[in-house]
């Protein structure tokens, strides 16, 4: 019994959804009845990116082989191989596909074949068309969810300690001004730098500053085995190697509209990079384990810490994906060349943190402040927050809390407190000595006046000034 011709009020209804909301996707119809296909294909055809109407299994086989599908509408009782059977032979090649399936009668037997051949929904027919359109919303969503779950674990597995780029000094706003000019392109960008410098914020900021709507997705090339890198970038179909009981997408297809972040990309092993090049100049991926090749669409950023083009020379890096990476190129520069930066890193880091792990803030001084200015930093922003929340656990200030430190030797930088940089103001100076000078008094304002050479009103009156401006 087939279902009757779709009233025309319910396509018009179904069809004048806005497409502009409606995330694009690929569906594929396997339909035996002539008007009911094509009635299924006009309705649909505005509500994904892609629609086929096919007759039979065969057909919608050499389809399946040239294109990605997410959704399929299978008739069950198909003339020939029926609709049931060619799904449990697209399983069987370790493809995962989400489908509905109609059928003219729905008996028990039928039911349980179609919840094991992984069937999203199962339509009797005659069916109404809102039913039918409940059921691919339901699909959609679900699909999207699991999506969003999967991008959702990775991003609290990578989770970077602060987002956003803190800072005025010249450095950091040369970064910031090429961020903005490169965001709106398509084109793939290298981002250079030392470890801890905040390559992964710069590239969070491309993406935020890019538009685009698809989700940003972080891989670290050199934490994942040669092995498993491929199926992680690409996907794999089930049985594809040992453990791989499921099919599952790649990192490519995840990033769809928006940013796959390649980061540590100098520790790619060779075999992979040319397969990494393929992918970028063919916008394509193929699974491991399959003949058949995924479009994607997605914005790509790399970040490493060495030099690619000493890796090039070195030959452990190759030249042509070396110039296909670095279309577009950014500097992260590390913190001793932005030591102007560190009273607002501080203070950033003092004031999320202390919310972050519910401890009062620290107020840090200039001692502190010129004393962090001193340091190195080998380890860059990375290794600066991790002392000030070192400094808010133990509710010490960075040159206490570090004093006895193997890691941090900023205890080591105390004796050059009393030289001052020369970016500072002669107030910054004046407020500074009288400081240092009440602290050697134990606070004796009398004493620390006398040694300064002013009256006791007038320091009170400066450290009046100093407080309210605290």
């Amino acid at each position: 019994m087939s279902i009757p011709a779709i009233p025309v009020e319910h396509l018009r209804s179904f069809s004048t959804e806005p497409v502009s909301q409606i995330k694009p996707s690929s569906l594929l119809i396997i339909e035996s009845d002539p008007q009911v296909r094509s009635a299924l294909y006009h309705a649909l055809s505005r509500q994904f990116a892609l629609v086929e109407a096919v007759a039979t299994p065969e057909a919608a086989e050499a389809l399946r082989q040239r294109a990605h599908f997410d959704l399929f509408i299978v008739e069950i009782g198909l003339p020939g191989l029926s609709g049931l059977e060619w799904i449990n032979q697209v399983h069987t090649q370790g493809m995962r596909v989400d489908v509905i399936f109609t059928t003219d009668s729905a008996d028990l037997d039928t039911s349980l074949s179609a919840l094991r051949a992984g069937a999203r929904d199962l339509l009797v027919k005659p069916f109404p068309m809102e039913q039918l359109i409940a059921s691919v919303q339901r699909c959609r969503e679900q699909r999207e969810m699991l999506r969003e779950n999967f991008l959702l674990k990775r991003q609290v597995q990578n989770q970077q300690s602060m987002e956003g780029l803190v800072g005025q000094s010249k450095a950091i706003r040369e970064v910031t001004s090429v961020v903005q000019r490169i965001a709106p392109s398509h084109s793939t960008v290298l981002v250079e730098g030392e470890t801890g410098t905040g390559k992964e914020l710069v590239t969070r900021a491309i993406h935020k500053a890019s538009g685009r709507n698809g989700s940003f997705v972080a891989v670290n090339c050199g934490s994942i085995s040669p092995e498993l890198l491929e199926s992680e970038l690409f996907g794999h179909t089930r049985g594809a190697f040992t453990g791989a009981q499921t099919a599952r997408d790649g990192l490519f297809v995840y990033a769809k509209n928006g940013t796959l972040f390649l980061d540590e990309i100098g520790e790619m092993p060779l075999a992979m990079q040319a397969k990494l090049l393929r992918v970028l100049e063919q916008r394509s991926v193929r699974p491991v384990g399959s003949d058949r090749e995924i479009p994607v669409n997605c914005r790509v950023i790399a970040a490493t810490n060495r030099s690619l083009h000493e890796l090039v020379q070195a030959g452990s890096f190759r030249e042509d994906l070396y110039y296909r990476l670095n279309v577009l190129s950014i500097q992260v520069p590390p913190l001793r060349e932005r030591l102007d930066d560190i009273p607002l890193l501080a203070q950033h880091f003092g004031e999320n943190l202390s919310a972050t792990l519910g401890v009062a803030p620290l107020p840090f001084n200039h001692s502190d402040i010129i004393m962090m200015q001193r340091y190195d930093w080998p380890g860059n922003v990375r290794e600066f927050r991790n002392v000030i929340e070192r400094s808010l656990l133990l509710g010490k200030l960075p040159g206490e809390c570090c004093a006895n430190s193997t890691t941090n030797n900023l205890n080591g930088c105390t004796e050059s407190v009393s030289d001052y940089p020369l970016h500072w103001t002669m107030a910054g100076v004046e407020k500074q000595h009288m400081q240092r000078v009440l602290q050697s008094v134990g606070g004796n304002k009398s004493e620390a006046a006398r040694r300064l050479g002013v009256s006791r009103k007038t320091l009170e009156r400066k450290v009046s000034t100093w407080s309210r401006e605290q």
